[in-house]
């Protein structure tokens, strides 16, 4: 059975709205790469951050950020695996929201452009690629396994954007 976003699937107030966050503003729903266009919400979030927020709270703001992205991956896991019929659906996109934060939050270089390039393509890649163990923690029950997995790749992201920064500083406005 395929689900939908049917008028059936999406009768009460609270079934949008839990469709609405779980795919970071309708971002999740695109029918190529939902992953990759579903982070375009966290990225304008840390770009306002940037530019907008003093420097000396932009870590707490960007901490926040991954908290709430965190605390509505778990919540809404389970109720999204049931409504789309699938574990860790690909429409829901709060894990890679998250995962994007996590990046941003641990890796930084003072050209805004450069981390915001270099922290969306190395965290969309290492959450594609999953290295162990990274993909065998999508096991773990409901928004759990959703979002360890993707928290755990963008470590792997963040240790990559540090050794590429020192081996290639230039590539990094350095």
């Amino acid at each position: 059975m395929k689900p939908s976003l049917s008028v059936q699937n999406l009768a009460s107030g609270s079934q949008r709205f839990k469709v609405m966050l779980a795919t970071a503003f309708w971002f999740g729903l695109s029918p190529i790469i939902p992953g990759t266009v579903g982070t375009i919400p966290a990225v304008v979030l840390f770009v306002g951050t940037a530019l907008w927020i003093p420097a000396a709270w932009q870590w707490l703001v960007i901490t926040g950020l991954l908290l709430v992205s965190c605390i509505l991956c778990v919540y809404l896991g389970e109720w999204a695996e049931k409504f789309w019929g699938a574990k860790d659906p690909r429409h829901f996109v709060l894990d890679e929201v998250a995962g994007f934060f996590l990046t941003v939050l641990l890796f930084r270089v003072p050209d805004l452009g450069a981390t915001l390039f270099w922290g969306f393509v190395a965290t969309r890649a290492f959450d594609i690629i999953k290295p162990p163990p990274a993909s065998s923690l999508e096991v773990l029950p409901a928004g759990w396994g959703i979002l360890v997995d993707d928290l755990v790749a963008s470590l792997y992201a963040v240790a990559f954007l540090h050794a590429a920064s020192r081996l290639l500083p230039s590539f990094f406005g350095l």
